[in-house]
C-alpha cells in the first residue's frame, strides 16, 4: 500500500482561517492578543525561527513584538525583561526562542515566565497541569500533532502509540496526550531494547528522535499512522525527517513528510495558544 500524506500546510492554514476569526472577535471587545518573542544571540536557525513566528502573527492580526539581545546579555538583564513583559498588559504571550548562550540558564528562563502567558507550554507548572489533566497551555509541536490526528478522523481510544523520543518539548508531552486519549502509549529512546519490534507495534507512530532516517520500513506496521516530527538537515543540504519517507511510505497507512507535515502546525498552534491566552484574561472559555 502508499500511504496517504497528511498535509501540515493544508491543516495549518485552516487553523489559522480559525484563529483569523477569533482575533477579529477578541478586537471587537477591545483586546487584541499579543505575543512577546525574545532572541538571545544570532543563531542563524533562531533568527529563521523569530522572522516566520512575527510574519504568522502579522497574517492573523496577533499583535507581535521581537526583543533582540546581544549574545553577551546576562541572565539578570533576561529575566528583567521577562517579568517587565509579564507585567505588560498588552502582552498575553511571552516566547524566548531556545538555544540561549551558555552563560544562561533555560530552566530559570523557563521558569520565569508567567503561567498565563507561558504560550509554549514548557513552564513546570503547565507541564503539571498536562500530567494531571488540568487544563493547561499544550507545548506547541505535540499540539500540533494531535490536530492532525482530529483532522483526518482518527480515533485514539484503545489504540497502541509508539513514541520514539523522550525529549521534555516533544517527547513526554505527546505521550502524556496521547495517553488522554485513551491510547496505550509506550515511550522509546536510545536506551531502548528491540526497538524495532516496539515500533512495528504502533497503531500510531511518533518519531522525535533527532535521528535522520531512523524509522524504516521494517520498523513500521502495516497501516499504521507515522508522524514524523524529525527536522534534519543532511550535508548536501536537503531536509530529511526521522523516518525514512521512501520505504515507510509504502507500509503506513498515513503519514506527514518533512518538510510541509507537522513544522507548519507548530507556529500556528503558537498563535492558537496566545489567542486562547487572550481569552482567558477576558474569561471566555
Amino acid at each position: 500500500m502508499s500511504a496517504r500524506i497528511i498535509d501540515g500546510k493544508k491543516i495549518a492554514q485552516e487553523v489559522r482561517e480559525k484563529i483569523k476569526q477569533e482575533v477579529e472577535e477578541l478586537k471587537a471587545r477591545g483586546v487584541k492578543p499579543g505575543l512577546a518573542v525574545i532572541l538571545v544571540g544570532e543563531d542563524p536557525a533562531s533568527q529563521v525561527y523569530v522572522r516566520n513566528k512575527h510574519k504568522a502573527c502579522q497574517e492573523v492580526g496577533i499583535y507581535s513584538e521581537v526583543h533582540r539581545l546581544d549574545r553577551e546579555t546576562s541572565q539578570q538583564e533576561l529575566l528583567d525583561l521577562i517579568e517587565s513583559l509579564n507585567n505588560n498588559e498588552d502582552i498575553h504571550g511571552i516566547l524566548v526562542q531556545l538555544p540561549v548562550p551558555e552563560q544562561i540558564d533555560p530552566k530559570a528562563v523557563i521558569d520565569t515566565i508567567a503561567l498565563d502567558k507561558d504560550v509554549d507550554g514548557f513552564g513546570p507548572s503547565n507541564v503539571g497541569k498536562l500530567v494531571i489533566g488540568d487544563d493547561c497551555f499544550y507545548p506547541c509541536t505535540p499540539y500540533g500533532c494531535m490536530v492532525m490526528l482530529e483532522k483526518i478522523g482518527y480515533d485514539l481510544q484503545g489504540k497502541d502509540a509508539v513514541v520514539v523520543g523522550r525529549s521534555n518539548i516533544v517527547g513526554k508531552p505527546i505521550s502524556l496526550m496521547l495517553l488522554s486519549r485513551n491510547a496505550t502509549v509506550t515511550i522509546c529512546h536510545s536506551k531502548t531494547r528491540n526497538l524495532a519490534e516496539k515500533c512495528r507495534n504502533a497503531d500510531v507512530l511518533v518519531a522525535a528522535v533527532g535521528r535522520p532516517r531512523m524509522i524504516t520500513g521494517e520498523m513500521v506496521k502495516e497501516g499504521a499512522v507515522v508522524l514524523d516530527v524529525g527536522v534534519n538537515r543532511l550535508e548536501n543540504g536537503k531536509l530529511v525527517g526521522d523516518v525514512d519517507f521512501e520505504s515507510v511510505s509504502e507500509k503506513a497507512g498515513w503519514i506527514t513528510p518533512v518538510p510541509g507535515g507537522v513544522g507548519p502546525m507548530t507556529i500556528t498552534m503558537l498563535l492558537k495558544n496566545t489567542v486562547e491566552a487572550a481569552k482567558r484574561k477576558l474569561n471566555i472559555v
